[in-house]
């Protein structure tokens, strides 16, 4: 772990830690059910067979993680809104005690309107979704906007694109390969729809929460680069193009469903920040005929690439490569590709998963990432913010309760919370910055 004093980040930077509502809140019998619901109640889906029927039991806990908020010292809690709650009987009752608790904590409420939990009767491969995620959106402003000042729309469409339709390694679990990117466009329709119903509602200080990261061909050769070049389309400039120039990549907008360059205009509505969720780059070549993994998922042997393992890096507990320096040249190359179309930058999650209270290398971690953020300030990237991934030990999708993210030890027997030595950390590096 590096011992040197952090560098200070310019005044009135933002720092905050994340969760998400179907992960932590529990309290499923209060609430409509969601695809993912569904698809952890079948066999084999979730590899402990656990679901997030009681989680965290954040639910009935609020006050108690709020309190940890407050003692952490961040500036802001990224939480997201379940839409299957809001859609039950004082499901947005919820969201009000919350948010008034966080801002009697003296902690900004930064809610994140989709996080993968669609409403089990919902299906992102129908257009109309889109629109009933706009409704819906404005019914949560309606309700919290007198209290909140940011809001983020979706998260990470690029994941639940990618393992809930095409590979189905999450919900819905469909396994449609490259027929999957009407889900993708409806998604980002749906995040043009929501910007504009939050606009009209007077909201302010809007974004989205992309995943991103370098993309790196296996070699030098051609069919490597051509390879990386495809990958970096499919999980990068597929999400990113089309919010920050208006259009997709090329050879893209003709597989898309509807009338795209009208959609097109809805879907690139001026953002007031680009939030980016950050783990590691990918390192990517031709295809071998055999299958790959990405980030613990197995890709089948049919596409046109394969992952290959980045090398002589340490691994978190989840397989995944630590690599802090590519946290800088992700941001500094969107700074060269997007130019003044690229609002301000929140990273909105960086984490990793170990086990122990004592979690050393998840200090290590963070304080590598931070140090990798600084160098884009100083290289002239307008950097906002930073949100750890995650406050609460929690529900981990298709792992289930075996990777551990948080800041704070859950146990899921008692639901007891215990602040890990990265919590201590994170709360004096706070205190350090102001």
């Amino acid at each position: 772990m590096a011992t040197d004093a952090m560098p200070r980040f310019p005044d009135g930077f933002l720092w905050g830690v994340s969760t998400s509502a179907h992960q932590i809140e529990g309290a499923a019998d209060l609430r409509e059910p969601s695809v993912w619901d569904a698809f952890t109640a079948e066999p084999g889906r979730v590899k402990d067979g656990s679901t997030a029927a009681v989680a965290c039991d954040h639910y009935h806990r609020y006050r108690e993680d709020v309190a940890l908020l407050a003692g952490l010292g961040v500036d802001a809690y990224r939480f997201s809104v379940s839409w299957p709650r809001v859609n039950s009987p004082g499901g947005l009752d919820f969201y009000d005690r919350l948010v008034d608790e966080l801002c009697a904590a003296g902690v900004r409420p930064v809610p994140t309107l989709f996080h993968w939990d669609l409403p089990a009767d919902l299906d992102w491969l129908e257009r109309d979704t889109a629109y009933r995620f706009a409704e819906y959106v404005s019914a949560v402003v309606r309700r919290l906007g007198d209290r909140v000042g940011t809001w983020l729309t979706l998260n990470e469409p690029a994941e639940h694109t990618l393992l809930g339709h095409a590979l189905g390694t999450h919900a819905p679990g469909r396994e449609l390969l490259f027929d999957a990117l009407p889900a993708a466009h409806h998604q980002l329709l749906a995040h043009g729809l929501a910007v504009r119903a939050l606009r009209a509602a007077g909201a302010g200080d809007i974004g989205i929460a992309n995943s991103h990261g370098p993309t790196w061909p296996a070699s030098d050769d051609p069919a490597d680069r051509e390879a990386a070049e495809f990958y970096d389309v499919l999980l990068n400039r597929l999400f990113a193009d089309p919010l920050l120039l208006g259009r997709y990549p090329d050879g893209v907008g003709e597989l898309m469903p509807g009338d795209v360059d009208a959609d097109l205009k809805v879907i690139a509505e001026p953002l007031d920040r680009y939030g980016v969720n950050y783990y590691a780059p990918a390192r990517v070549g031709a295809p071998r005929g055999a299958e790959s993994e990405w980030g613990g998922v197995r890709l089948p042997a049919g596409l046109p690439f394969s992952v290959r393992p980045i090398e002589d890096r340490p691994l978190t507990d989840f397989g995944w490569p630590v690599v802090p320096e590519g946290l800088t040249e992700l941001l500094t190359g969107f700074r060269d590709r997007y130019g003044d179309r690229l609002p301000p930058v929140v990273i909105t999650e960086n984490g990793c998963s170990y086990e122990g209270l004592d979690d050393q290398d998840r200090i290590a971690y963070l304080d590598a990432h931070v140090r990798a953020l600084h160098r884009a300030v100083e290289a002239g990237v307008d950097v906002r913010g930073y949100f750890v991934w995650s406050l609460l030990d929690n529900f981990e999708w298709a792992e289930g309760y075996a990777r551990r993210f948080g800041l704070v030890h859950v146990d899921f027997a008692t639901r007891t919370r215990t602040p890990k030595a990265s919590y201590r950390w994170y709360r004096d590096l706070l205190r350090a910055q102001r």
